[in-house]
């Protein structure tokens, strides 16, 4: 196996567990000290906090999906674009959130993510954060 053919089962791994709620895999993708960058806010923050942030999110948005995936690795890390598509649990509504993630990779594990959200699905989202 490759480490390009590792970091392609490592990024399917992670988007898998987010879908799934999995939320331990997915902490468990980042080195201790990753860095992950919003640019809806330009925050940067830490696995626990993402981790909270994803618990927060799988409790309100069911029957999610990453589609239209397009992953693309290469020699230290990858870009997957993808669409996250569900439902929201207070009232059923859609959700669709289209995004592009920027991931450094070293030692099987997530240095660095950058995640690139449009604003405008973004605010729209946000409208039902606390519903």
């Amino acid at each position: 196996m490759t480490d390009l053919d590792d970091i392609r089962q490592m990024a399917t791994r992670f988007f898998d567990a987010i879908e799934a709620g999995d939320i331990e895999t997915m902490q468990n993708s980042f080195s201790p000290d990753a860095a992950i960058w919003h640019n809806t806010d330009e925050l940067i923050v830490t696995p626990a906090q993402t981790a909270q942030t994803l618990t927060a999110m799988t409790a309100r948005i069911k029957d999610r999906e990453y589609a239209e995936r397009r992953l693309t690795v290469f020699p230290g890390g990858f870009v997957q674009q993808h669409v996250l598509k569900g439902r929201r649990v207070h009232d059923d509504g859609e959700v669709r959130l289209p995004c592009a993630i920027v991931c450094k990779v070293a030692n099987g594990k997530i240095t660095r993510l950058d995640e690139y959200f449009d604003s405008a699905h973004v605010a729209e989202f946000r409208k039902f954060a606390n519903a």
